[in-house]
Formats: structure tokens, C-alpha cells, sequence
């Protein structure tokens, strides 16, 4: 299951920033843990692929996950070895922008202990810096 948008206005977008501090998706809403951004920067498609794919694995249908993240920006990228100019590479990868204090993913219908488990294994997937938060002591 690759993760993209279905349909996009423009195929390729611009850099952006990477600054700044979420405020609407920064308290957890739907399930009792989550999985909170110390730093910012961009997550590919791929990297929230394999993290969906260890949460599902070690869920076995007992628990729930939300993923409070999707990749709509898409990347561009030349290819090795060609002189400048002849205008912007082709799309490369697609990407979520992710800022500090956002909650990536939660989970919930699990005790604590277990989701802080498959939290830290997560972790080891991704190029941020995360933290385990809980409903009760944001």
C-alpha cells in the first residue's frame, strides 16, 4: 500500500518551510497514546508506511491506530550527472511536513505498557526525534 494523494491540482510544488510549532494537531484526540514530534522536518511515504505496517503487526486487531499524517507534498529530484538547468526534475517521493509538537500516530484499547513498546520500535523508523504522550499527563 503506497501512501499518496489520489489526485493533485499541481504535480510539483515548491520547498516550503520547515519552521514553526503545530498547534490543532498537537494534543491527542482520538485514542489514549500518541506518538509526539520534538523536531521538524519531512517524513517520505515510505518511512510512514514501514511504521503503519510494525503498528499493525503488533496491534493483531486488539487495539486501534489513527494516523493524524499523510504525504500531500511531492518532491522533485534531476537525476545523477546533469548540467543545471533544463528546468525541474521529475517527481521523486512524496512527503508529509511535520512540525514540533504534532502527534504523528496514537493508538488506542491497549494498556499503556504495550503502546509504549510498539511507540519506541516506531521511533527506530523515524528520522525525528519522538516522545511517548498519554491523554492523562500531556
Amino acid at each position: 500500500m503506497v501512501m499518496m494523494p489520489k489526485r493533485v491540482k499541481y504535480r510539483k510544488l515548491q520547498k516550503g518551510t520547515r519552521r514553526g510549532i503545530a498547534t490543532c494537531t498537537a494534543e491527542v484526540s482520538f485514542g489514549e497514546f500518541g506518538l509526539k514530534a520534538l523536531e521538524n522536518g519531512w517524513l517520505k511515504n515510505n518511512q510512514i508506511e514501514a511504521v503503519r505496517v510494525i503498528l499493525a503487526r503488533h496491534l493483531h486487531k486488539g487495539g486501534k491506530l489513527w494516523m493524524r499524517i499523510f504525504p500531500h507534498k511531492s518532491v522533485t529530484k534531476k537525476p545523477a550527472e546533469v548540467r543545471m538547468g533544463k528546468g525541474k526534475g521529475e517527481l521523486d517521493h512524496w512527503v508529509a511536513v511535520i512540525k514540533r509538537g504534532q502527534i504523528l500516530f496514537e493508538l488506542g484499547g491497549v494498556p499503556e505498557e504495550y503502546a509504549r513498546r510498539c511507540f519506541r520500535l516506531c521511533a527506530y523508523k523515524l528520522p525525528l526525534k519522538t516522545k511517548f504522550v498519554s491523554r492523562i499527563h500531556r
